[in-house]
């Protein structure tokens, strides 16, 4: 934060012409360097007398001379600039055109339908020959593949879905929420399900990502429920040929709702009141945060979920 709000009205090129004025002690000069008028150049000193409120520099006719204020500052404001600089070069940007390369995510099947088609397409659109191996995400998260460079992203539920690690860096995907699925010859009357015709129905449990129970079965627990899997499915997909003309439902996300459903077949209800959502979270080791490589491929991931209106 500024000490002063007076320090909100100066921008690069007053600094550029504070540090010009104090090594060339001439305003005809400091112009002449900047490519500035003289009147520029005068004004901009007006605004720096203002806002650190001070003369900092005295018109003689040996020159302008600095003030002790201008002499205290002049190492500080070279740091600004420079650190401009050096915001602006930035670190070498990674450039997918150069030479192959592999990244290695471990991810459960929502990453896999949502967003991992879209960014191959991108990549393919490009002409770039990046490959993406995805493994598939169990109960808990691959830390020390993360810290060893095994696996350079790791997708996943939250929040607090999975044990925190200090040395783990995490950002938010996505939102989603959770609705109830079924063959739309056995639809229910209500248009949403209450917790007890809920777990009365009979339920087919997609396991994604590898979990003996999910954010489901959690809840109902809380609620001193208890469902009734009668089968578990390796993926969306087989989950609702297993419901197709039973009374069987299964829960899944709303995305993958629209995606997967054929809604001449099946019908969906909202959930029980109160059944929490989830988010989708990325999870990366923090040494990797400083790699281009790793930087730009989370990016490509961003991208995607904005372009697909996921954020």
């Amino acid at each position: 934060m500024l000490n002063s709000n007076l320090l909100r009205k100066l921008d690069m090129q007053d600094l550029m012409v504070f540090v010009a004025v104090y090594d060339q002690s001439s305003v005809t000069d400091v112009s002449e360097t900047l490519f500035v008028s003289q009147s520029t150049v005068s004004y901009s000193l007006k605004k720096l007398r203002t806002s650190f409120e001070d003369e900092l520099f005295i018109n003689t006719r040996a020159g302008m001379r600095p003030t002790y204020k201008a002499a205290t500052m002049y190492g500080h404001v070279q740091k600004i600039l420079e650190s401009i600089n050096l915001c602006h070069a930035g670190s070498q940007a990674f450039d997918p055109t150069q030479k192959a390369v592999t990244f290695n995510v471990c991810a459960p099947e929502y990453f896999e339908q949502l967003i991992l088609p879209r960014l191959l397409k991108n990549f393919d659109h490009a002409d770039l020959p990046v490959i993406v191996n995805v493994q598939k995400l169990e109960t808990e998260i691959p830390a020390d593949a993360l810290r060893d460079g095994r696996l350079d992203l790791v997708i996943c539920f939250g929040p607090h879905f999975h044990r925190e690690h200090k040395d783990i860096k995490t950002q938010m995907l996505l939102e989603d929420d959770l609705v109830c699925v079924f063959d739309k010859q056995s639809a229910p009357r209500e248009p949403a399900f209450s917790l007890q015709s809920f777990v009365a129905r009979r339920h087919v449990f997609p396991t994604p990502w590898s979990s003996d129970t999910n954010m489901i079965d959690g809840w109902l627990a809380r609620q001193a429920h208890k469902r009734q899997v009668i089968a578990r499915a390796n993926s969306y997909s087989a989950a609702l040929k297993m419901i197709t003309g039973t009374d069987f439902i299964v829960t899944l996300p709303r995305r993958v709702l629209k995606l997967l459903a054929d809604t001449n077949v099946f019908g969906h209800c909202e959930a029980p009141n109160g059944l929490p959502g989830f988010t989708l979270d990325m999870q990366w080791n923090e040494h990797s945060a400083q790699d281009s490589a790793n930087t730009w491929f989370r990016e490509q991931v961003v991208k995607v979920c904005a372009d697909q209106g996921l954020l």
